[in-house]
């Protein structure tokens, strides 16, 4: 079988635009990792996804965020009257903007595959969620000790992001990576770093803390020899792009750099017996409640609480080395924005994807 043919792929990223619109460069793929509003209502909706659709990218990619409270239907159900008092909204009319837009994909917790079929013609899996861990009286939260590295403490709601994924999608951003919010330290999620280091995507795209957006390339640790889930070294990016300048904030992982990223996207076909996680695909639960299974084979440890990582997360996939982690935050102030609200520019990533015809 021939090797595969990659090409490089150009992936603007946005989060937290809070019903604003700011200018977006060129590219093939757009992405948006939530809060697309400040408080969800179907006029907020609308004008986000007018503004997404008319946008000229082959694909575009969205997930709901903390803010985008009618998208999160047992929230709203409990909680609208609170933010939208004498103007109740509807979640299905909120909801069929994005879900039945011609030219957006709507990601809920869930994962798609993307060929683009004009230019580079590129193929990329890819999983979206809105979840981010609870603070305060806002959608898509789920309860979780953020600095806890002890699995029967964690969430699992991770666990449902496929091993296969190129890229991941989350609002909230993993623990110690681009999620320094002032005064709190670090507020991401612990249970989305080990979910990382598992599936070890390409890219990890989020945003939700406006003021750590930055990008890093994390190298993984595919020994754990004594610390499970570890990282070899971090690599924070510098953007080319100061303050006023009109030149692209970019990183560059493709071919094309003398260092590009080191993940060639590599699986395994077969999953290796016995499976990493077994989950009921029946359920019909939300995220935030289904997870009650534990890991079934762990490195070097037949117990099932074992911190060790799984055989799944290794077998075949060596090739998966770094993941570079993007917050891509537009909002560079948060409320009440004092001094007025400051913006960042959107971030733009190019990096070498198979192509899926030649």
């Amino acid at each position: 079988m021939a090797p595969p043919i990659f090409r490089r792929t150009r992936f603007v990223c946005i989060s937290d635009t809070h019903n604003s619109t700011p200018k977006l460069p060129p590219g093939d793929v757009l992405i948006h990792a939530g809060d697309l509003t400040n408080q969800g209502s179907y006029s907020e909706l609308s004008r986000a996804v007018q503004w997404l659709e008319k946008a000229p990218y082959e694909a575009k990619i969205v997930v709901a965020g903390n803010h985008d409270i009618t998208l999160d239907k047992a929230f709203l159900a409990e909680h609208g009257a609170h933010f939208h008092n004498q103007n109740p909204q509807s979640h299905e009319d909120c909801l069929s903007l994005l879900a039945d837009s011609p030219t957006i994909t709507y990601l809920d917790h869930s994962s798609t595959t993307v060929r683009l079929r004009t230019g580079v013609r590129t193929t990329f899996s890819i999983f979206g969620s809105p979840y981010s861990p609870k603070r305060g009286l806002w959608a898509f939260g789920y309860d979780t000790q953020v600095t806890s590295t002890t699995n029967n403490d964690l969430p699992r709601l991770w666990d449902d992001i496929p091993l296969d994924t190129d890229i991941v999608v989350t609002h909230t951003p993993p623990r110690t990576h681009c999620d320094m919010a002032p005064d709190r330290g670090s507020t991401g999620c612990e249970a989305l770093r080990q979910a990382l280091w598992r599936v070890r995507p390409r890219l990890a795209i989020c945003g939700h803390v406006h003021s750590s957006r930055g990008a890093r390339r994390v190298s993984w640790d595919l020994t754990a020899d004594q610390t499970p889930y570890h990282e070899i070294c971090v690599d924070d990016w510098q953007d080319p792009s100061p303050e006023g300048s009109h030149k692209l904030s970019l990183i560059e992982l493709s071919s094309r750099t003398a260092n590009p990223l080191r993940n060639d996207g590599s699986h395994c076909i077969k999953t290796p017996s016995p499976p990493l996680m077994t989950a009921n695909p029946s359920s019909t639960s939300s995220p935030r409640e289904k997870h009650t299974h534990t890991e079934k084979s762990c490195l070097e440890s037949d117990d099932p609480h074992s911190l060790r990582c799984g055989v799944a997360a290794l077998h075949g996939r060596l090739g998966r080395q770094e993941t570079c982690i993007v917050n891509a935050a537009i909002m560079k102030t948060s409320y009440p924005h004092r001094g007025g609200k400051k913006m960042n520019k959107p971030i733009v990533v190019d990096i070498g994807l198979p192509v899926w015809e030649a």
